[in-house]
């Protein structure tokens, strides 16, 4: 069977895409991508006719794929499926025109038999984790039980994009997973959804083994180009014995420095001193918001501000280079409480504060929380993908919303320059404005890139890599 894989854009490698192209290519199915930023998805699939064409979909982006399947399935006689996180949660997403079926939770084992179903003849019908289009009818099935053994998951199909993408081919910087789940239940996040959909049907954290995890990183590092390694587990400091694994394999058969994310409550000097020995030089670390009511009421964060300083002052003075990620614009909050945001983060001193417009994501309890309270406007489709462009909340006057989307764009400025708050509480109160845009993006490219994400690409690849960050958001 051919099994054309389609995505907007590259902004990194799509990792879930990856395993599900290794898993149907070890199957002995053709699997291509199409990247429609870079050629066109229906120009391809006319010329290669696959007979599945598969789509990861993330909230934000789900009518840009509606529509653009549309005018594939006009061109090809084709199955179309959707998975990834907006079909997860939003499985009525199958209601939509030209969607033949969506995936709900992992799916490795689900796409395999889907493909296989259909190269045997077989009718779409009672395969797990899939819900089916059928003559108007909708067949709901129920997830099968997760994979706890990380371990035994082939290795991403990195050659699918690479050959596709030379960009992310050539560059220095690789991108990585060691686990899957979260052990903690944020408001605004999708990981208290995720576990109820898989409720008795496995472990909610599950970790590879670091050996796994260094075949892995060692077999990308001796086919491609390899400076830095991101690893983009949602905590990677859960367990201390791994760590110590790790620091104390990972600079010998690696030896490449790394970035990675943690929580503030789970930083202690010993999990930090492991981590600077494995060879990690950048760390991110959520601080959401400087309101502590905000942070362990509406957000259930749980974590003091004493916490965050200290875990910040720890991954300093080891040496580590601090990312904070932000929220603004909550449900319930003000400008007045984003700029104790930016207070908290002049207290952390990070080398790059990174600021979000929060996304009211229904299914999530936050998401669910702002609408019930009124404080959405529009629909789900009005959801901005990007995250820092625009607010979809409403705020006590029009004047403070534009103040707060300002202030998302200048908000890593007064991080950086604290001496400069004053002159961006006076900016943010002027009409938005390209050149905040501008200001935003170069900044954060130049602290990403020279900061926490160190290393020395070649010439080619700096201008590509500005090129591609100024045009994407």
């Amino acid at each position: 069977m051919r099994v054309l894989f389609v995505e907007k854009q590259i902004d990194y490698e799509p990792l879930g895409l990856l395993y599900l192209s290794s898993v149907l290519r070890s199957g002995g199915h053709e699997v291509r991508l199409a990247v429609a930023s870079d050629e066109d998805p229906v120009r391809m699939a006319r010329a290669w006719r696959p007979d599945v064409v598969g789509y990861s979909v993330y909230t934000g982006s789900q009518a840009y794929y509606r529509d653009l399947n549309l005018q594939i399935k006009d061109a090809v006689d084709t199955v179309s499926v959707f998975g990834g996180p907006h079909p997860t949660y939003f499985p009525e997403y199958v209601e939509e025109p030209g969607v033949d079926a969506v995936c709900i939770g992992e799916g490795e084992g689900a796409i395999l038999d889907l493909v296989e179903a259909l190269q045997a003849g077989r009718p779409l019908t009672a395969i797990e984790n899939w819900w089916f289009k059928r003559n108007g009818d909708i067949e709901r099935n129920p997830v099968r039980n997760l994979e706890n053994n990380l371990d035994l998951l082939p290795f991403p199909d990195r050659d699918l994009l690479y050959e596709t993408d030379a960009f992310t081919r050539q560059s220095g910087i690789k991108h990585f997973i060691t686990s899957r789940g979260c052990p903690y239940d944020c408001t605004y996040c999708f990981n208290h959804a995720l576990a109820e959909i898989y409720r008795g049907r496995g472990r909610r954290l599950r970790q590879m083994s670091v050996g796994r995890v260094i075949e892995e990183v060692k077999g990308v590092q001796s086919r491609y180009p390899m400076q830095f390694v991101v690893f983009l587990d949602d905590l990677f400091i859960v367990y201390e014995d791994w760590l110590q694994e790790l620091a104390s394999r990972f600079p010998r058969e690696v030896g490449l420095p790394f970035f990675c994310n943690v929580r503030a409550n789970l930083v202690t000097p010993a999990k930090i001193a492991l981590l600077k020995q494995a060879g990690c030089v950048s760390v991110g670390m959520g601080l959401e918001t400087g309101d502590p009511e905000l942070r362990n009421e509406l957000l259930k964060r749980n974590l003091s501000d004493a916490q965050i300083i200290e875990a910040s002052r720890l991954i300093r003075e080891a040496g580590i280079r601090l990312l904070t990620t932000n929220m603004l614009g909550l449900p319930g909050g003000s400008l007045e409480l984003d700029l104790q945001t930016l207070a908290l983060n002049h207290a952390c001193k990070p080398a790059y504060a990174n600021a979000f417009l929060y996304q009211p994501y229904p299914r999530t309890e936050l998401g669910e929380y702002a609408r019930q309270h009124g404080h959405v406007e529009g629909s789900l489709d009005d959801i901005d993908p990007s995250a820092w462009e625009r607010s979809v909340l409403r705020f006590s006057t029009p004047q403070e919303k534009r103040q707060i989307e300002n202030l998302n764009k200048l908000f890593a400025l007064a991080v950086e320059w604290p001496r400069l708050t004053r002159f961006v509480q006076w900016l943010i109160r002027l009409p938005p404005n390209s050149l905040y845009r501008l200001a935003y993006k170069l900044w954060k490219g130049y602290a990403i890139k020279g900061r926490i994400h160190p290393y020395s690409p070649s010439a080619t690849e700096y201008v590509q890599t500005v090129r591609r960050f100024m045009k994407f958001d």
